[in-house]
């Protein structure tokens, strides 16, 4: 299977079980990898057989900013959900990054990840 790999899209969200996280939001950060089959459109040079990734990279950027969950686990699954309902691919791997998340101790950052495939 081919893939499609967008990294580092970037936006300010309101999500977060806390009051100032939905009060003040905080950057998040998604990559997605969209797997799909490049021979047709590698055949026809016609981006209508593949993703547009900057379609995507808009899809992605819209569920950042939208409405609020208490979880990033809901929004990595609202993200990948929208992406195989919207483009023609066979499966989606999304992780979300909360790198300001409010973690007491040092830390580098905080990720979750979904795979999800067209059933």
């Amino acid at each position: 299977m081919d893939r499609i790999t967008l990294t580092g899209v970037t936006a300010v969200g309101y999500h977060g079980v806390f009051d100032f996280e939905r009060r003040d939001g905080q950057p998040f950060v998604v990559d997605a990898v969209l797997h799909t089959d490049f021979t047709k459109a590698a055949e026809t040079d016609d981006l209508q057989y593949t993703a547009h990734y900057g379609e995507v990279a808009e899809l992605i950027t819209r569920h950042i900013e939208g409405e609020p969950l208490n979880l990033i686990e809901g929004l990595a699954v609202r993200i990948a959900e929208g992406i195989l309902a919207n483009y023609s691919v066979a499966a989606v791997d999304v992780t979300v990054h909360k790198p300001k998340a409010p973690i007491e101790v040092p830390f580098g950052d905080v990720t979750v990840s979904v795979h999800r495939e067209r059933s």
